[in-house]
């Protein structure tokens, strides 16, 4: 059932970044599961998308504001200019120096600050008013993710009246960890404006209930619960991908071309793929660690395997980040210093984002994908990995702790902390039978065929329309 009136998708970002450039203001495709994720959906439905255009508002002309307005309008979006000082304490501060933090279990991170608090909810309010200037009362509303928990809230005093739907993209923490943050009833209160509050796995819906009993007194009852005379569903949707954008993506000429030049680099070395963007939670550093324990205990291998380990340049202005990228390009100094000859190298590594074409080639190429998140909410690429093995011979080993392995139950699940595990579990996949490989990915691609962000955005708002 297609919800009545229009959708208004309000996001941190839009589907498309705002820079400026020497003939003037430039627009490029945003990465990131949810922008990619939901605009497929949004091209096939009728809807505006709320967002920050990823540039500070105050680094842009009245005339240069208007004109990004006008581009952006034009694409169906509205954008939401932020200050840079509300940048800094708002989006990498409070969002990513606490929530985030806070959220995947680094309780070691978390910085607490009033003033990032305050500067969150003024934050929060820009983004309200610019979804009420946009939804007429018969429109849905849809916000999204841990930058946003206070929206709903702020649009239900508004709009007692107007359907409201949230969707958490990370992890939702224990009562333990969540109880440590000084505003966590405040936080509960903003998510209970919505009708729907929807999370990736069961796990997450049901921490979040477990915080709503015991900080709110409030009682769970059949995955409701009773907010000021009316009910609020607490919801379990696992994102997916557009999975026919992946498994077609391989007989494009432009993902041929990549796929044979990158076979003419390797040779007849097997090709192992790590791909993340460069996170704390995604426990790179880890996982290469792992690579070296196997390197070390199965010679046999030397020469035969290259890790192509791709790590996205992410939110670089925070300290914990910046000491990440210098912690990772280490680590992969010293394994390839350890075991390269003068004819291999262990590891190749790229710090940059890479186009599509070339995203699809190494999935179709990587024999073996290693996606060993410590904590991930979901963790789409691993589903885009499945996806692309139109031959079946991918075998995909996959953090228990992201949300993916839930539904992804034929990769080869590993405790991303035990790097003997991780280790001797890559060379359990190089030496799996061609008709195991086939099998355990025959089973996915048939989930993931179903279950695409199109059903996943439609399952979404078919309980948000019942409201």
């Amino acid at each position: 059932m297609a919800p009545t009136g229009r959708l208004i998708v309000v996001s941190n970002r839009l589907p498309v970044t705002v820079r400026r450039q020497r003939t003037g203001i430039g627009l490029s495709e945003s990465s990131g599961g949810l922008a990619s994720g939901l605009k497929s959906y949004l091209d096939r439905h009728p809807g505006i998308w709320v967002g920050w255009p990823g540039i500070a508002a105050d680094l842009l002309t009245a005339g240069q504001r208007q004109q990004v307005a006008e581009r952006l309008s034009a694409r169906d979006c509205r954008p939401v200019f932020l200050s840079r000082r509300l940048v800094t304490d708002f989006y990498l501060g409070f969002a990513n120096r606490a929530l985030w933090p806070l959220a995947h279990y680094f309780t070691q991170y978390p910085v607490y600050s009033q003033s990032q608090w305050q500067a969150y909810q003024q934050g929060n309010e820009l983004f309200s008013e610019a979804a009420l200037g946009e939804a007429a009362q018969d429109d849905v509303i849809w916000v999204h993710d841990y930058h946003l928990m206070l929206v709903p809230e702020m649009l239900r005093r508004e709009r007692p009246k107007q359907r409201i739907g949230f969707f958490l993209h990370i992890p939702f923490p224990d009562f333990e960890v969540f109880r440590q943050l000084p505003w966590r009833s405040e936080i509960l209160a903003g998510l209970l404006g919505a009708d729907v509050i929807g999370f990736h796995t069961e796990s997450d819906r049901r921490h979040f209930a477990d915080c709503l009993e015991r900080l709110l007194g409030l009682t769970v009852s059949k995955n409701r619960v009773a907010v000021s005379g009316r009910w609020v569903t607490l919801g379990v949707y696992p994102m997916s991908i557009d999975w026919r954008r992946f498994a077609d993506a391989g007989g494009l000429p432009a993902v041929r071309r990549q796929i044979a030049n990158l076979r003419r680099q390797l040779g007849e070395r097997r090709l192992v793929l790590s791909l993340d963007r460069l996170d704390y939670s995604k426990g790179i550093p880890r996982r290469l660690e792992a690579y070296g324990r196997f390197l070390k205990s199965h010679r046999e291998w030397h020469g035969k395997v290259t890790l192509v380990a791709v790590t996205v340049p992410s939110r670089q202005e925070v300290g914990e980040y910046e000491s990440l990228r210098r912690t990772v390009a280490e680590r992969v100094g010293e394994i390839n210093g350890q075991f390269s000859t003068l004819g291999w190298v262990p590891i190749w590594y790229l710090h940059r984002s890479v186009p599509f074409e070339l995203l699809c080639a190494l999935y179709r190429l990587a024999e073996v994908a290693l996606v060993t998140p410590l904590r991930d909410g979901m963790n789409l690429v691993a589903k885009e990995y499945v996806a692309s093995q139109s031959d079946g011979q991918g075998v995909l080993i996959l953090s228990e702790t992201a949300g993916a392995a839930v539904e992804l139950d034929r990769a080869l699940i590993v405790n991303p902390f035990d790097l003997d595990q991780v280790a001797a579990t890559l060379a359990t996949a190089l030496d799996m039978p061609l008709a195991e490989r086939q099998e355990r990915n025959a089973a996915m691609q048939a989930h993931l065929a179903e279950a695409t962000v199109e059903t996943w955005a439609a399952s979404f708002l078919a309980d948000l329309d019942r409201t």
